[in-house]
């Protein structure tokens, strides 16, 4: 009788979970509905009048590992000036729903209600990459109750060749091996066009990822791919918003081209700010921390 190998992922994992407790944050449940239930890192409860709330931040996932993963060092130090909640998306992390929605459209109501829940009136909402949809359309949808937007490395303007395009940088056949990688080989090419500086990792390490962030409700994942209503045409179909926006993009994304940005900031129009960070891939936010956590505070805090 074999014996199960210590997953390097699941031991990581908890120590993510150990940084946003110290930083404040608990880990919560919230059913939204009888259907849908999300999961949250957000501050802890508290009955005291004397503690004034502060200004409230939304950090929104990409496609991938959930919440905690994109945003541990954001969150961390964000919480000294914000109340910082990091949800999972429907179907990643411990969030589930057992209705039909499957859009992004779907995923930013769903955020909406969990804020709802929460007692929270007013928020900034930051989005990475999927993430980016989903805080594009709270803003949307919820324009009295979503203060500033943040959208990095999210190409809400994509279009039908875009994902055309990405599937041929990475050599593959279908957007769900880019997106949804289930070998070593697959999730290795998604790194490459990810992250700016290669890092090489052993087949063991990146097999345990998948197996233990990837597969989990892989079958809804899918669909949520198949579910978007962004970039099914060859048409950006995109309208301004009317809060402020911030983007933030690497600018060697080979995920979403920094020309995407550039076009991305000229279609929204009014108040829109987008700042570029050097030697940075798709996640900027783990590649040069300190850099981005600078920008989004000084965006945030409105200096």
């Amino acid at each position: 009788m074999g014996c199960s190998c210590l997953s390097l992922t699941s031991l990581y994992s908890r120590y993510l979970r150990r940084c946003l407790i110290s930083a404040g944050l608990t880990s919560q449940l919230i059913n939204i509905d009888n259907q849908t239930r999300i999961h949250v890192w957000a501050p802890k409860p508290t009955n005291s009048d004397t503690i004034l709330p502060k200004p409230a931040v939304v950090l929104i996932h990409g496609f991938g590992p959930a919440g905690m993963w994109q945003w541990r060092m954001q969150a961390v130090f964000l919480a000294k000036l914000f109340d910082v909640y990091v949800p999972d998306l429907v179907f990643f992390g411990e969030s589930f729903t057992s209705g039909p929605g499957r859009s992004e459209i779907f995923q930013a109501e769903c955020m909406g209600k969990m804020m709802e829940k929460l007692g929270v009136q007013s928020y900034s909402v930051v989005g990475t990459s999927y993430g980016g949809f989903v805080a594009y359309h709270m803003a949307t949808i919820m324009p009295e109750k979503v203060d500033k937007v943040v959208i990095a490395s999210s190409g809400v303007n994509m279009r039908l060749r875009d994902n055309q395009d990405l599937v041929k940088r990475a050599n593959m056949d279908r957007i769900e091996e880019v997106m949804l990688p289930k070998t070593a080989a697959q999730l290795r090419s998604l790194m490459a066009l990810a992250v700016f500086r290669r890092v090489r990792l052993p087949d063991f390490f990146l097999n345990d990822f998948i197996e233990t962030l990837y597969n989990q409700n892989r079958k809804e994942k899918l669909e949520l791919l198949k579910g978007l209503t962004i970039g099914q045409n060859d048409v950006a179909t995109l309208s301004p918003i009317s809060q402020e926006v911030l983007i933030i993009w690497g600018d060697n994304d080979r995920i979403f081209l920094l020309e995407k940005a550039q076009e991305l900031k000229q279609i929204l129009g009014g108040n829109v700010k987008l700042e570029v960070i050097k030697k940075a891939s798709h996640v900027p936010q783990l590649e040069h921390p300190q850099q981005f956590n600078a920008i989004l505070k000084n965006y945030l805090c409105g200096l």
